[in-house]
């Protein structure tokens, strides 16, 4: 079993309440959730009104695809309108590492 890690740093520009930072939020995560059939959370910024950070959770039995999938993610989540990507990690782990 291995797992990819996704730690998305993004911007909600033209955002101006923490309850249309919620709705962007939520629709994005629910799309992700739907798409690749992954885990999605909110894991940062919760106070700021046009930033936010997305954890993402792939599992999968083979190491390349798991990275596969959390890179499909990445693009998806760029290509996602109303949000701008300041920084993308990926990290992998085996499951000793978990």
């Amino acid at each position: 079993m291995f797992v990819a890690l996704l730690r998305l740093d993004l911007r909600i520009p033209g955002c101006g309440s923490l309850k249309e930072k919620r709705h962007v939020v939520k629709t994005l995560t629910s799309a992700v959730r739907n798409a690749f059939g992954v885990s999605v959370a909110e894991t940062g910024s919760h106070d700021l009104w046009q930033r936010t950070e997305i954890g993402v959770a792939v599992v999968s039995g083979e190491a390349h695809q798991a990275g596969r999938v959390a890179h499909e993610v990445e693009r998806f989540v760029e290509a996602f309108g109303g949000v701008d990507t300041i920084a993308a990690e990926v990290s992998l782990h085996a499951p000793e590492d978990v």
